[in-house]
């Protein structure tokens, strides 16, 4: 049976936007840069690429440069989490083992701006995402720790919060589980990852820093994430799955490891995506790179 040449023109065309649309091209070599950690997470890049993630079990934060060296950040990190760092290069840590919020200079000087006193029991300060207005959204769900000396119940809601002026303001009340938090200065957009309720929502941010117009994105939900100059978003779990920023599925890129938890884009010229999967610390090359 002859196929008609106009069918085979629509199906190569097909075909070939579907590939042109790929962040990550199908021969990429997912590269494992470092293993022989516990678990990675929250991986971030400073503004000339270099990498910083935790192992949070064992408490560290890592740094991985631009020419490959890998160095010890700080070995008392409060068993961070996630971290993000802003438009004026502070580092920020979700000191989940202090139900905390640290602010690092790059040089390794720590304040401590949320709960400093340690008499505010949040559940565990998950991750953190910085506006270049200044303004802080972190999530706060409840995940019991090995290395907690107290049974540790839930407190509050398990959610996302703006930190304005040092305090901290509940922002939706409605989420089951907050974790991934992400978004996008310019368009002054938000996403948080419900991973309890299996959902990821988006919001716009209003002048207040408060939240709006929230949009359910997908029936997924996510770990830790990251978007791209596209607006593209990317959620992690079982390997990483890539959304256009009108949720609909790109591609999905596995992990030869048990969990992912988070992405970032570094590197020299931000092209790579790094991975924190269990105890390993990955890269892949892309053909995008990051956003604010």
């Amino acid at each position: 049976m002859k196929i008609p040449l106009l069918l085979i023109f629509v199906f190569l065309t097909i075909s070939c936007n579907q590939q042109s649309k790929k962040t990550i091209s199908d021969d990429a070599e997912i590269k494992k840069v470092s293993d022989g950690f516990s678990f990675t997470e929250g991986p971030t890049s400073d503004k000339v690429g270099n990498l910083y993630f935790t192992d949070q079990p064992n408490n560290r934060i890592y740094k991985y440069d631009i020419a490959g060296n890998l160095s010890i950040f700080s070995d008392r990190s409060g068993r961070s989490n996630g971290l993000y760092i802003d438009d004026k290069q502070n580092l920020w840590a979700c000191a989940d083992g202090k139900n905390q919020l640290w602010k690092y200079s790059l040089d390794g000087e720590k304040e401590i701006v949320l709960n400093p006193s340690g008499e505010v029991n949040f559940n565990g300060p998950n991750d953190v995402w910085v506006h270049q207005n200044g303004n802080l959204y972190f999530t706060d769900p409840i995940y019991q720790r090995p290395y907690w000396v107290n049974e540790h119940d839930t407190v509050g809601p398990q959610s996302i919060f703006l930190l304005k002026n040092g305090n901290p303001i509940l922002l939706d009340s409605t989420l089951m589980q907050a974790n991934g938090v992400v978004g996008n200065s310019k368009e002054n957009l938000l996403f948080v990852a419900d991973i309890g309720a299996h959902k990821t929502y988006r919001y716009k941010i209003n002048i207040e820093g408060e939240l709006e117009s929230k949009t359910l994105f997908i029936e997924k939900g996510s770990d830790g994430m990251t978007l791209d100059a596209n607006g593209n978003l990317y959620l992690t779990g079982e390997g990483i799955d890539i959304y256009d920023r009108d949720g609909h599925f790109l591609q999905h890129i596995d992990i030869p490891e048990k969990w992912t938890a988070n992405v970032c884009f570094g590197g020299e010229n931000f092209e790579y995506l790094f991975i924190t999967a269990s105890k390993s610390l990955y890269r892949v090359k892309t053909n995008v790179n990051s956003v604010r």
